[in-house]
Formats: C-alpha cells, structure tokens, sequence
C-alpha cells in the first residue's frame, strides 16, 4: 500500500489579527523513503554536541519561552542549527502558502483565498498524488478554519475516501517540527525582503545574505511551490 503523509502548520494569530502574515505549510513525505537514519544521525548528534533532544518549536526557541526558557542564546542557536541540517537531509517536499493580512477585508475572505490556492495547487499535483492508496493529513487541530480549508480542498481534489485526518501533536512528530521551522523560514524571507527583519531573526539568522546561505537556499531544495 503507497502512503503519502502531509504535516501541516501555520504561523500567524488567527482571530487577533496581530500579525502581518499569515503562512500555511504542507510538508510530503512519501512513507517508502525511510527517515529512521536522517532521525537517528540527529538524535546522535545532539547526544554528542551536549545538547538536549526537546522538540522544535520555533517561536520559543528564539524567543527564550516554553522548553527554552533556561537556555541561553547560544545553545539555541545551535539547537536551530543542528535541526536545520537534520531537515535539509530529509527525504521531504514541501509547499507554502502566504498572505499578507491587511490585503483581505477579514479573515473569513483570507482563508477562502487559501483554500482556493490549496485546491489549485492540488490540482496541479494531481496525477502523482493519485499514484497513492491513502494521503494522510497530520495537523494538530490549533484552528478551525485551517481544519476546515485542508477539509475542503483536499476532500474536493481527492475525494473524502482518499483522505484521512489525523490529530498530531508536534512532540511526537519529528516532520511536524520540520513543517514548523519551514514556516519559520519562510515567513523570515518575507520579512528579510521588505526589510522587516525583527532583531530576533537578526539574532538567529544574520544577514539576509547569511540567512539565504545558512537556511533558505538549503531548504528551498525541497520546494514544490
């Protein structure tokens, strides 16, 4: 049986409308390619380097929060590095969606906006991903209305029986934390571009130049879209 599995995360506050961008991102991973070597290399890596194996979750760890909250600003930085160079060896595409808030009238037009795009994009894709049995969706149900969009599109492109969703919570799903930091990153090249680079970002990723050396070039290896 031919599995495709699909782990999905977004960055941006629904409903607050605090940020600037919303993003949306789909990482594939055809369940024939193994990553038990890349997950193993990584958890190795950390055991030597001295660093703890807590699961990646962007926003904290640059912003000092959560798990991160005693670690210092070095150790995170080598806890961005060595899980970047663990995603960019991983047998994984990925496709990104982005939005810029204060061009829609609200959220509701945002997200109908997405799910039109997520359709097309489908649709585009269409014939490789009919090649699988089962296309598993992994989201870890933070929104609705995300929930509602890979509904919509997906069952619409596929059919409701080619679909199964699936709960996910990040902690236990090494591509979900990919999903994570590939939203990161994108949502870091928007902000790069216009100029609109947090000192954070300065901070974790540098330059723009060192951000699209360091990050951006690498993962965009794996880009469909």
């Amino acid at each position: 049986m031919k599995e495709l599995s699909v782990f999905v995360d977004e960055s941006g506050n629904y409903g607050g409308r605090s940020a600037k961008y919303y993003l949306i991102t789909l990482v594939f991973h055809d369940q024939s390619a193994s990553i038990v070597e890349p997950i193993e290399n990584y958890e190795y890596a950390l055991r030597t380097r001295g660093l703890p194996d807590i699961p990646l979750h962007m926003n904290p760890l640059m912003h000092g929060n959560e798990s991160y909250k005693a670690m210092d600003t070095r150790m995170r930085s080598r806890l961005l590095a060595g899980f970047a160079s663990f995603a960019n060896k991983c047998p994984i595409t990925y496709a990104t969606f982005s939005y810029q808030r204060d061009r829609f009238t609200n959220d509701e037009t945002m997200f109908a906006r997405m799910r039109r795009d997520l359709a097309l994009f489908l649709f585009d894709t269409l014939q490789p991903l009919q090649e699988y049995d089962a296309v598993k969706i992994y989201y870890d149900d933070g929104q609705n209305e995300v929930t509602n969009v890979l509904h919509a599109a997906f069952g619409y492109v596929l059919g409701a029986q080619a679909v199964i969703y699936k709960e996910c919570d990040p902690r236990h799903f090494r591509l979900q934390q990919i999903a994570d930091y590939i939203c990161e990153i994108e949502l870091a090249r928007i902000k790069y571009e216009r100029s609109e680079q947090s000192k954070t970002e300065q901070i974790f990723f540098g330059s723009y130049r060192d951000f699209k050396k360091n990050h951006l070039r690498k993962i965009r290896t794996k880009r469909i879209r």
